[in-house]
């Protein structure tokens, strides 16, 4: 157990040249430093290389008293990562954790709500009546984006200005969360939001003396607005917009779910998102399914009710 230590610091080096975010590492990182503590607990101490299914479904159980199945599901997912490395790294023969069965997770109970139209009206109403110009056409740019494109917050706050093509109305997303890098077609409202907010970004750069600053989006100080910052930002903007609390994922399923419910087909909606795999989109079709609608609209019972002799007996109804 002595090694625990500095091989779990090289597999979170290892996850961090992968790409994972920094959010994600330090996750990472508090839960293997507690299955680590749990470790070095255990009377007698195991060693790195006897530790099986037993000893880690005893620590599965242990973390499982009085939390969600979602909880649960991620440290075993945490560990598996873990594991995996410890394979590749000829300590264990075997991962098996590969083979535990974590809690059946409904994926459409983790979906965040949707931002309705009128929030969605307030927040840009709210964002155009900022102080101050930078800030207004910032936040109006950035608004658009994630609503326009569904972007995810880390995609968002990774964007560097030559991401941007605006010859071809093109935003150039990065692989970092799905290993493969993605073109997302901007529509015409999103495109003149940037480009009115570029030339308040070069006199912000100009002022700061940050002319090197590669990132689309920058702060106050000229630099590149990080994740908390933007979670940050859009919570003050829906304080002052007089609405419930909004998260940048939420902007991501309303992209989503409003795309589906405007007839977009699922393959088209999993390349503006960058599903790895379409079960990640088809989890949207309970809140946005126009087909269903439109089957249901084929209903014999359609063309029943129509007819003059059941209206007839409708009104009999009412009078009885």
């Amino acid at each position: 157990m002595k090694r625990w230590d500095s091989l779990s610091d090289a597999y979170l080096v290892e996850c961090r040249r992968r790409g994972l975010g920094d959010l994600t590492v330090e996750g990472r990182r508090r839960e293997l430093e507690r299955w680590g503590n749990w470790l070095k607990r255990r009377r007698p101490r195991p060693k790195l290389e006897e530790i099986g299914s037993e000893i880690m479904g005893q620590y599965v159980r242990n973390r499982s008293v009085f939390r969600s199945r979602a909880l649960v599901s991620n440290v075993m997912s945490k560990m598996r990562g873990m594991g995996e490395y410890l394979v590749r790294e000829g300590i264990w023969s075997t991962n098996a954790l590969r083979w535990m069965r974590g809690p059946k997770i409904d994926p459409r109970a983790r979906l965040p709500r949707r931002v309705g139209k009128e929030d969605l009206e307030k927040l840009w109403v709210a964002a155009a009546g900022l102080p101050g110009g930078y800030r207004r056409y910032q936040w109006v740019a950035v608004l658009s984006v994630l609503y326009g494109t569904g972007l995810r917050r880390g995609e968002l706050e990774r964007l560097d200005i030559s991401d941007w093509n605006v010859q071809e109305g093109l935003l150039r997303v990065d692989g970092n969360k799905t290993g493969r890098e993605r073109l997302i077609p901007v529509e015409n409202g999103v495109c003149q939001c940037i480009e009115a907010y570029l030339p308040q970004r070069q006199n912000r750069l100009e002022r700061n003396g940050c002319l090197e600053e590669t990132a689309l989006f920058v702060g106050l100080s000229g630099r590149r607005l990080c994740a908390q910052q933007i979670s940050a930002g859009l919570g003050r903007l829906a304080k002052k917009a007089g609405v419930p609390h909004v998260t940048p994922h939420q902007f991501r399923h309303t992209c989503a779910s409003d795309l589906l419910e405007s007839g977009v087909s699922l393959p088209q909606v999993r390349g503006i998102l960058g599903h790895a795999a379409i079960t990640s989109t088809i989890r949207y079709i309970h809140v946005a399914d126009p087909a269903r609608r439109k089957a249901i609209d084929k209903h014999p019972i359609n063309e029943m009710m129509a007819d003059e002799k059941m209206q007839g007996d409708k009104s009999e109804t009412r009078k009885a």
